[in-house]
């Protein structure tokens, strides 16, 4: 095999205690006007009002926008993007969890090239290059910060939809894991879970050809040595410190670990892409209107049992970056104790166990393997092959719960 690479990032990533100070210096780089995108709850507190004293510093008019609702409602982006356009901001700051940041990307989109957001879903839609984005997440688990892709909730349809471009990966991300202790434990849990699970589908995705047209024609490509190198280190980083951070949120050391974690799982999964579990919680989310980390986590396990004939070595990778034990254990067996690990510790952090707790109804189950099915750009990044037949299987066990996750590979 030819060795093959290929990963898009920002510009500037800047990670680690207070480096929230250093936001009025990267956003004077870019512009002097900036539309500063928050929700309400975070616009309330006294961590938001150092954020705009260190713009204020730095001689940076702000408009704020503090009406960001999670999943970021369609008709909410054009609200705040004619909200800002009599401002003329040269530059817009995303404070918050993954619905704040794409909101500020989706502003962008609509501030640089006009029309409507559903315009531009679906990949390579967006024209050219937008506004520059500055991403400060308060939450770690979407990863937004790193990635292509702003996920929007359209009331015209079931599922949720993606806007997808390079253009949309922010300019810079400041990533200061202080702005995140006030996370409280539930969220945390699921936030980390994501991100995990970000991770694995990274690591575990089809490895393509390396088609020198490959990255120009498709946003999300399948894994590769660079995108291998950040989802193994999110796997590491999460596997040591989520359960600390979800018992303790006062832990500095896992609130580290865990930003670091969510952050290097969308460097990874913002190139490589997702699959299968994203596949199945698109559908099972929009029926059970329940957080989208938790959906994903709570299938992760039977799609790894799943996908274990075809990703084998990858694997007994993870298992080994969870801290699984070696000893002289067989590939097999090691990958088996990958989510075996995954599942102890999905259940620790209060992550339900299958698609029925989620509150999937049993006469969805169909619908919901036909849809997930549905949604090529991720069923083509799985690692095995899926067809009707199997994709219900998969779910069945997911609903069901009382098959072993490993037994599904067979």
């Amino acid at each position: 095999m030819n060795l093959f690479a290929a990963i898009r990032l920002p510009g500037e990533i800047l990670f680690g205690e207070n480096q929230r100070a250093s936001l009025g210096a990267v956003a004077a780089k870019w512009g002097r006007r900036a539309l500063v995108c928050t929700d309400a709850r975070f616009a309330a507190t006294e961590l938001f009002e150092e954020l705009l004293a260190i713009l204020d510093h730095s001689d940076i008019a702000v408009h704020v926008y503090d009406g960001v609702l999670p999943d970021v409602p369609r008709d909410s982006v054009g609200k705040c993007a004619d909200d800002a356009r009599g401002f003329a901001p040269d530059l817009i700051i995303g404070v918050g969890g993954g619905s704040c940041l794409d909101m500020a990307k989706c502003a962008a989109v609509l501030l640089s090239h006009g029309g409507a957001i559903q315009d531009y879903y679906g990949e390579f839609k967006v024209p050219g290059p937008i506004l520059p984005v500055i991403a400060v997440p308060t939450t770690a688990g979407t990863g937004s910060e790193a990635t292509p892709v702003a996920v929007i909730s359209d009331p015209d349809r079931t599922l949720k939809v993606g806007v997808s471009s390079p253009y949309l990966i922010p300019t810079a991300a400041v990533c200061d894991p202080a702005l995140t202790v006030t996370c409280p434990p539930g969220l945390t849990a699921i936030a980390g879970a994501d991100a995990l699970t970000h991770a694995i589908e990274a690591f575990t995705a089809q490895r393509r050809p390396a088609d020198p047209m490959l990255a120009q024609e498709h946003v999300f490509i399948g894994k590769s040595a660079l995108t291998d190198h950040f989802a193994l280190l999110a796997i590491r980083l999460l596997g040591r410190s989520l359960e600390r951070a979800v018992l303790d949120g006062s832990d500095a050391t896992a609130r580290a670990d865990v930003m670091l974690g969510a952050l290097a799982a969308g460097c990874a999964f913002g190139t490589a892409g997702t699959a299968a579990a994203h596949a199945i919680q698109y559908p099972a989310g929009a029926l059970t209107h329940t957080p989208h980390g938790m959906g994903v986590a709570a299938v992760l396990p039977y799609v790894m049992g799943f996908n274990k004939p075809a990703c084998l070595d990858e694997l007994a990778e993870i298992a080994i970056a969870l801290g699984v034990s070696v000893s002289g254990r067989a590939k097999d067996d090691l990958a088996d104790a990958a989510i075996v690990e995954v599942n102890r510790l999905f259940k620790a952090i209060g992550i339900v166990p299958n698609l029925r707790e989620l509150g999937l109804p049993a006469d969805k189950i169909g619908w919901t393997a036909e849809q997930a099915l549905g949604i090529e750009r991720l069923i083509k990044n799985n690692p095995r092959p899926f067809d009707l037949s199997s994709m219900r299987r998969l779910v069945e066990a997911a609903y069901d719960g009382g098959v072993s996750a490993i037994e599904i590979a067979n």
